[in-house]
């Protein structure tokens, strides 16, 4: 299993900006390994972040997006004390889901 996410969620204003670094290889499956065998393919397909029980973002992600992502994002409303999950989920049907506090 992938360690833990780095997230942080503050409110700012009336809005909530969240701030998550997640640890993933996210290979493309076009490089090779110095004996030359290719790595197999191997990245993050969707993102899924909740506040309360309630979905605020949703992505889907390709091969594009570099290893250990980091995303920043900001959504209306929330508390200090409430939830954000985040959850994805990999090609490998591999999955994380860490829950920090807005601060």
């Amino acid at each position: 299993m992938a360690d833990p996410m780095k997230i942080r969620a503050n409110l700012v204003g009336d809005s909530t900006e969240v701030k998550v670094l997640m640890s993933h290889e996210m290979d493309t499956g076009l490089v090779k390994d110095k004996s030359g065998k290719i790595i197999p393919a191997w990245w993050i397909q969707t993102v899924k972040v909740t506040h309360n029980d309630k979905v605020v973002l949703t992505a889907q992600w390709g091969t594009a997006v570099s290893k250990n992502p980091f995303m920043s994002f900001k959504f209306k409303g929330g508390a200090k004390g409430d939830k954000v999950t985040i959850t994805w989920v990999d090609n490998h049907n591999d999955s994380r889901t860490d829950t920090a506090v807005i601060a």
